[in-house]
């Protein structure tokens, strides 16, 4: 019985886990920027919920600025760049593109 129990605690906690933004390998949520959650490794969260209504830090909403060249759209900054397809995205501390959900 202990077993089973033990089996439910750990199956209830990563399902719990997958529900968060920037659960796994993304290392936990680091901060607001506007409504986007930014994770520990630099990337914006794919979460469609609002990370500014979830925590109640209107202050650090900020108008979001797309840009059409990669100068000034790194994560964080409140700026987002225009892909050639459209896709709206910033740039990781390790030069990687986080795109934005739709």
């Amino acid at each position: 019985m202990p077993i089973v129990l033990l089996l439910l605690s750990v199956a209830s906690a990563s399902t719990w886990a997958g529900n968060t933004p920037c659960s796994g390998k993304k290392g936990g949520i680091d901060r607001c920027d506007g409504d986007v959650f930014l994770c520990n490794d630099g990337s914006i969260s794919a979460s469609k919920k609002s990370c500014s209504a979830l925590y109640g830090d209107t202050s650090q909403a900020r108008p979001q600025t797309l840009l059409r060249s990669a100068d000034g759209c790194a994560c964080g900054t409140g700026s987002f760049c225009t892909g050639p397809r459209g896709g709206v995205y910033c740039l990781t501390p390790g030069g990687n593109k986080s795109y934005k959900r739709k």
